[in-house]
């Protein structure tokens, strides 16, 4: 048990973390940037301190002084959110190492997962789905061509310690992959510090769909059933749904089993997700282990009425999970628009700034999740997410008039945003009728 938990994060997800730490009658320390003495949630904490300068890199992935920070507050747990250290086994290492509770999973299975060639050869061995190909340490040119031709063209080439879609080049032809191979190794080496890549099959037009879990240190696992997030743009998730618009309640199970089997696999204990690519025969192929809370956490709790980050927490205390499968209920749909300070007229540029206006939507069945108000700046030194808007309705066609209404709702002035995009989305006819696959707001949408 702890009474005080110190939110190494910022923005949306510092604010969301301080709601479940209230809930559960815990103290909450707030840590900031310079370039953030004015969040939001620093109104609310019982005490806030500040890490260093304006870049991450000083600041909120500064394992050190967020040491610091904990040791000052007397702070007894620390819970990363999602970015910076979140999937950082290290800084796991380190809070354990000075008595802090990390609510997340152990730092080994963090690892482990965190090696993408690795957690693919381990969910292949526990009877999860993969795709085919090749995670070798060393692949070379002569193997990738060997493995590609039996394969087929096109293949994914990925850094084994990628993600967000860096890291990752997909090849159509023999030239292609002889000139792809070095620049992807001296990408990975640039962005991960390794040079180990691996190979697999590329699925045209796949969705990605992910599994919700939760996992306790007793051995107890369920999921929550699946997220829709395939509307991206390079890799980025922009809107997600739950339930997915192409998985039947028969292929749920079995994707849930599979999650759960990956999950019981490496003993997983926290909140996680699995994320699958769904190609259009119904067939699931694991892609990653997610080992924290995830930006879309929220649509999975509107259909189920599940706090995951409560139960994360309790998790993290050692509490045995009260939760069931046969108990866990899917209740109507759900959608989750990003709110970005983006212009997607000018290709998601960036649009940093003062908020001089912002009344978000309200009324039944609508959620918004977020850090700003009147007079924030948002600072082009961290990311451009303002808020997620969420929403609830009987089905899916519900939900898409409630998102609809509630967009044009959300007034937002002195930046640019993605309302305008969303709107344009939301009215697309492939979009209604669920057509669509992780490629195709790039290929499709305009």
């Amino acid at each position: 048990m702890f009474k005080r938990v110190l939110i190494a994060n910022r923005g949306e997800i510092a604010m969301r973390i301080l709601r479940a730490c209230r809930l559960l009658g815990l103290e909450a320390v707030g840590i900031y940037s310079k370039a953030d003495a004015d969040a939001l949630h620093l109104r609310f904490v019982d005490q806030k301190i500040c890490v260093g300068p304006p870049s991450s890199g000083e600041s909120y992935l500064n394992v050190q002084n967020i040491i610091g920070a904990a040791e000052i507050s007397k702070a007894d747990a620390v819970h990363p959110g999602y970015g910076f250290l979140a999937e950082n086994e290290a800084f796991a290492r380190a809070c354990v190492d000075n008595d802090l509770a990390f609510i997340g999973p152990k730092a080994e299975a963090m690892a482990l997962m965190g090696n993408k060639a690795r957690a693919r050869e381990t969910m292949a061995k526990a009877g999860v789905p993969v795709l085919p190909g090749v995670t070798s340490g060393d692949l070379d040119e002569s193997v990738a061509l060997r493995v590609a031709e039996e394969l087929g063209f096109p293949v994914l080439i990925k850094a084994s310690l990628g993600g967000g879609g860096k890291g990752m080049r997909i090849v159509t032809d023999r030239q292609e992959l002889v000139r792809a191979l070095p620049l992807v190794k001296a990408e990975a080496r640039h962005a991960f510090g390794s040079e180990e890549i691996y190979l697999e099959k590329f699925l045209r037009k796949a969705r990605h769909v992910e599994m919700q879990v939760l996992g306790d240190e007793h051995g107890n696992v369920v999921h929550l059933g699946e997220r829709e997030c395939s509307i991206q743009r390079r890799n980025q998730k922009l809107l997600e749904e739950a339930p997915s618009p192409a998985v039947t309640p028969e292929l749920r199970a079995m994707m849930g089993e599979a999650a759960v089997k990956g999950c019981a696999a490496i003993g997983y204990g926290s909140a996680g997700t699995i994320e699958f690519l769904l190609d259009s025969e119904g067939n699931f192929y694991f892609m990653e282990f997610n080992t924290r809370v995830q930006v879309e956490h929220p649509v999975t709790e509107m259909i189920t009425g599940i706090d995951i980050v409560v139960e994360q927490i309790r998790n993290a205390m050692g509490e045995p999970m009260s939760l069931r499968q046969k108990d866990i209920n899917i209740d109507g749909h759900a959608m989750e628009c990003r709110i970005n300070a983006e212009d997607y007229h000018r290709d998601f540029l960036p649009t940093p700034g003062t908020i001089e206006r912002w009344v978000p939507p309200g009324g039944p069945h609508v959620r918004v999740d977020s850090h700003c108000y009147q007079g924030y700046h948002v600072s082009p030194n961290y990311d451009s997410l303002l808020a997620k808007l969420i929403v609830h309705g009987r089905d899916r066609a519900e939900a898409m008039r409630i998102m609809e209404q509630a967009l044009r709702e959300f007034e937002i002035e002195g930046v640019d945003t993605l309302i305008p995009f969303h709107l344009r989305l939301l009215s697309n006819p492939e979009f209604m009728a669920g057509d669509y696959h992780t490629r195709w707001v790039e290929q499709d949408m305009f």
